[in-house]
């Protein structure tokens, strides 16, 4: 963080915050905070988020962000802890925290009332937000306002979409963009040199069992991609290593040296990986979100849930429940979607 002041810049210091605890929802909003950073002072912002995000590790290599904030006001439950902002007594604290900061400006990518309030304890002269209601907009005082989104797709992009169109920071939805340090990307190449391609990454993490497609199904799904030539590798956190383990298993012995698993990394490296693959394939996760961030198509195993539609790259594969969602219905995804090793030319 810098408190330098910068010569001749009348534009304002700036913090954004991000609500919400999911990595995939910190992508959302990448593009709308740097659009806001150019108009910012020094054309950096700071942005407050959930540690759950990972938002520091995410943009390590994103010259526009000054400081990630951590607002650590809900914790995991695994976590076993009380979080340092936890209550009113650590929404106080917070606020002491933005308050010594000196911002000039904050911008609330929030519609609830209590980010309302820690702005308004925080002293910051200039607040923006959502204001769905009266309880946020008693706190805020530069609108406009925007109304919650309705349409078949996920809220969480498009609310933010429709707060920095309002306020001119874009006059059109940006597509998500994550930027890899190129040294951690050198290594990952290496790393994973001697695997086949095209290369593809199963994102088989989910935050909820209703989510998850099943070791059965991406078992088969690998078999099938290694048939056709492919690499397969499982991505996914420590509590998936015995999943990755199980997926594996239901593999033929012989196409093993097609297929790893890699359960062990940062999230940054999680992210890398999927930056040198050539495509995703995942639970409805955050890393799907992460990957086409990437550039790199990603196929979302999704069921009936509300639709992804920040990205081109981003590829629904619906059914009423995920039980439903073939083997056979993500080859022909894969295939009429020019998906690599599925192109013409392949």
């Amino acid at each position: 963080m810098s408190d330098v002041p910068i010569t001749n810049d009348s534009r304002p210091k700036t913090v954004v915050l991000h609500q919400y605890a999911g990595i995939g929802d910190f992508v959302f909003h990448l593009p709308y905070f740097r659009a806001i950073a150019e108009k910012s002072r020094s054309g950096k912002v700071s942005i407050i988020a959930s540690p759950s995000t990972f938002a520091r590790e995410l943009v390590t290599a994103e010259p526009w962000v000054d400081e990630v904030i951590y607002y650590d006001h809900h914790p995991r439950r695994t976590e076993k802890r009380k979080g340092r902002h936890e209550g009113m007594f650590g929404l106080w604290r917070m606020a002491q925290d933005l308050r010594e900061r000196n911002f000039g400006r904050i911008i609330l990518f929030s519609p609830k009332f209590n980010r309302g309030l820690l702005a308004w304890l925080s002293r910051i002269p200039l607040r923006l937000g959502y204001g769905f209601g009266f309880l946020q907009r008693i706190f805020l005082n530069a609108p406009p306002y925007i109304k919650p989104y309705r349409g078949e797709a996920l809220c969480v992009y498009n609310e933010a979409t429709a707060m920095a169109m309002a306020h001119g920071f874009c006059t059109e939805p940006l597509v998500p963009r994550l930027r890899i340090p190129e040294k951690i990307k050198a290594a990952m190449e290496s790393r994973f040199s001697n695997m086949p391609r095209p290369l593809y990454v199963f994102a088989i993490g989910t935050s909820a069992p209703n989510k998850q497609w099943g070791a059965r199904c991406f078992g088969e799904l690998a078999h099938e991609l290694i048939k056709h030539g492919c690499g397969v590798i499982l991505s996914g956190g420590p509590g998936e290593e015995s999943l990755a383990a199980e997926i594996m298993a239901l593999v033929p012995e012989e196409e093993h040296k097609a297929i790893t698993a890699f359960t062990r990394g940062t999230i940054l490296e999680s992210a890398t990986l999927l930056s040198i693959a050539d495509a995703c394939i995942g639970n409805d996760t955050g890393i799907v979100n992460v990957a086409a961030a990437c550039e790199r198509p990603s196929y979302v195993l999704i069921g009936s849930r509300p639709i992804l539609n920040q990205d081109p790259l981003l590829v629904m594969i619906r059914a009423k429940t995920l039980t439903e969602i073939s083997v056979g219905d993500v080859m022909k995804t894969l295939e009429t979607s020019n998906a690599p090793g599925f192109d013409s030319a392949g």
